[in-house]
């Protein structure tokens, strides 16, 4: 089966062409571009660079699927991206409709949580589970659901979307609330708790080890850096992600009661100094006949993980 897939997020989209198998994704080609805020741009250079993909492997017209993997709000159903919050201009995009108008072939659009919860579902870590949550920890939090051996998505396709509980009355900001889960457990939310510490120590006369210009410029990736070299100013910081992010674990561990909770992101690259004060938390929030039958494991599919979102999604 030849796949093209679409992978559209808030800093840049892809499109991708794939030989998919029972069990393997064969990718045979892959194009990135910025994201910018006119998507009719943005879609027409992909479907541009898709054409020339498939006629450069021999694809017959029509003779191919199609998935789109993209960041809620979305009307799955009739092809509708809806205004998320990381897509400014991207308001009530008929996204399958455009590109079956421009290929002649009608996709598929998955929720992008949703769509990588498929992908380690089928290809990753979480082969040969039932219920599972993936959990995306990148510029924001989300998730996917997988109970019962099928995605669970809710009546209006707004499941799994976890970064809007709330956490604590005051915090960084995430899914548009203070203190909420994805406010602490993101990249824009420990970005945000880095800052606020570098303030605290700038008022002892002290420089946060992950400053690289201005306090305002300090990004997640900044810290992480600081912390692999051992910076104490830097693993704080992750610790009380980590704190937070057990602490949001605990409540869908005991909702739910998966199997396997993936993380993907910022998980993958800095889960080491997450795990410590995350354990804990646990330990203490969730029950203990849930919690003793979680594992807790980074996306096995790592980078690619998006693009093994997007082309799962046209078999669905």
């Amino acid at each position: 089966m030849i796949v093209l897939g679409f992978d559209i997020g808030g800093t840049k989209s892809a499109v991708m062409l794939a030989e998919v198998y029972s069990d393997s994704v064969n990718f045979l080609d892959r194009k990135e571009i910025k994201t910018t805020r006119n998507w009719k741009e943005i879609v027409d250079n992909l479907i541009i660079e898709g054409k020339n993909m498939l006629k450069i492997n021999g694809t017959r017209d029509r003779n191919f699927k199609i998935g789109i993997s993209c960041g809620g709000p979305l009307d799955s159903k009739n092809g509708i991206i809806q205004s998320p919050p990381n897509l400014p201009g991207w308001d009530h995009v008929p996204i399958i409709d455009y590109i079956y108008e421009k290929l002649g072939v009608r996709g598929k659009l998955q929720n992008d949580a949703d769509a990588c919860a498929l992908a380690e579902w089928k290809y990753g870590a979480g082969r040969d589970y039932e219920n599972l949550i993936f959990l995306t920890f990148g510029t924001g939090l989300g998730a996917g659901l997988i109970l019962n051996g099928n995605l669970y998505t809710g009546v209006s396709n707004m499941a799994g979307e976890v970064g809007h509980i709330l956490l604590e009355d005051d915090g960084p900001i995430g899914y548009g609330k203070q203190g909420s889960f994805e406010g602490f457990c993101s990249g824009g939310g420990i970005a945000q708790i880095a800052k606020l510490k570098a303030y605290e120590l700038e008022e002892q006369g002290i420089k946060a080890s992950f400053i690289k210009a201005e306090i305002k410029d300090i990004t997640t990736k900044d810290v992480a850096e600081s912390a692999e070299a051992g910076n104490r100013d830097a693993l704080d910081v992750f610790r009380i992600s980590g704190k937070y992010f057990g602490r949001g674990l605990s409540i869908l561990i005991d909702i739910l009661n998966p199997e396997i909770i993936i993380v993907g992101s910022i998980y993958v690259r800095a889960g080491k100094f997450l795990n410590e004060e995350m354990y804990k938390e646990i330990g203490i929030q969730a029950l203990e006949l849930s919690r003793k039958v979680v594992k807790i494991v980074p996306a096995e599919l790592g980078e690619k993980i998006g693009d093994y979102g997007a082309v799962v999604t046209a078999l669905v």
